[in-house]
């Protein structure tokens, strides 16, 4: 039986993906290393090899391409918060679980960008969105949290103020970990959660 020679719908839209993917990349590692002001299309495209209309084709204006930047990293922080409520064990158990993926998630291309991205950088809507989906994982530490203390494996403690605490300390290492030496972002974040969730357990 000959080959066609021309591809199906479905391989063309799997190649569709694959270079909307690696311009995604190209793109959150720029703005990553450069920051979203200094980083631009053009240097996105001369990163491919590709034209900046290519660009705008998979993914739209530089706005745009931030905020699916941003939007990436908060579904993966969102995931690992729903992992964690089938995680086994205590609340603390659960917490712990969700706070050494949110660590590795934040070292990470995706969740990097999210920490390091300012609401004041994206459009007026795109802002709002972010907030609004910031405070969602914010939701979600809180009530691992309040879970813990339930059940009696964490102390009882300020709520808000242990979210808080927990999520600036762990958002730091995005902005110093480098992936090219030195400790893999799961030890790191292990090793992090450890210090942090000491003080939680009842004494």
């Amino acid at each position: 039986m000959q080959t066609s020679p021309f591809r199906t719908v479905e391989e063309r839209k799997v190649e569709r993906e694959q270079k909307r993917e690696a311009v995604l990349r190209a793109a959150v590692r720029l703005f990553n290393t450069h920051g979203f002001h200094a980083a631009s299309l053009d240097d996105v495209a001369a990163s491919l090899g590709v034209s900046k209309p290519t660009i705008y084709h998979y993914l739209g204006n530089k706005d745009q391409v931030l905020f699916e930047c941003v939007t990436r990293g908060i579904e993966q922080l969102r995931d690992a918060a729903s992992a964690a409520r089938e995680h086994p064990g205590s609340g603390l158990d659960r917490l712990r679980s969700f706070l050494r993926h949110y660590a590795e998630i934040t070292m990470g291309d995706f969740g990097r960008c999210v920490i390091r991205t300012s609401d004041e950088v994206l459009s007026a809507e795109s802002a709002d969105r972010f907030r609004e989906l910031k405070r969602e994982i914010d939701g979600a530490m809180r009530a691992l949290i309040a879970e813990g203390i339930a059940d009696g494996s964490i102390a009882p403690v300020n709520v808000k103020l242990a979210a808080f605490t927990l999520a600036g300390a762990l958002n730091w290492p995005a902005r110093w970990h480098r992936t090219d030496g030195g400790e893999s972002a799961e030890t790191v974040a292990t090793q992090m959660v450890d210090i942090l969730t000491g003080g939680l357990a009842p004494r």
